[in-house]
């Protein structure tokens, strides 16, 4: 199993989800988030709860399949860029286990 974890703008958000959700992928896990960059886009400002962060991001993460990976990070790549600079960041790692909380039942395969 691996784990996308992707930070992308706020604005694309709900593309990349709706064609996410449309190619069968809807355990989908969104967290707000601030993120710093190199500073240089006019508009970027210090936050005021996050004294180095300068642009809002959302951190999307899911969870999939060895062989699901390329067809993920296409959809948030295609779906998640726009003509401006800072479009994000994608991440893969490998999840070695995965539990449910209510019963602690081992997750073998996705």
């Amino acid at each position: 199993m691996k784990e996308i974890k992707a930070f992308i703008k706020p604005s694309r958000v709900k593309q990349v989800v709706e064609e996410l959700k449309k190619q069968g992928y809807d355990c989908i896990t969104l967290s707000r988030a601030e993120g710093t960059g190199s500073l240089k886009r006019p508009d970027a400002f210090p936050s005021l709860e996050f004294k180095v962060a300068d642009s809002p991001v959302v951190k999307l993460e899911i969870v999939c399949n060895d062989r699901e990976v390329q067809t993920i990070v296409g959809i948030i790549s295609r779906e998640g860029r726009s003509p401006d600079p800072g479009d994000g960041l994608i991440y893969v790692s490998h999840v070695e286990q995965a539990f449910r909380v209510k019963t602690g039942e081992e997750l073998l395969s996705m």
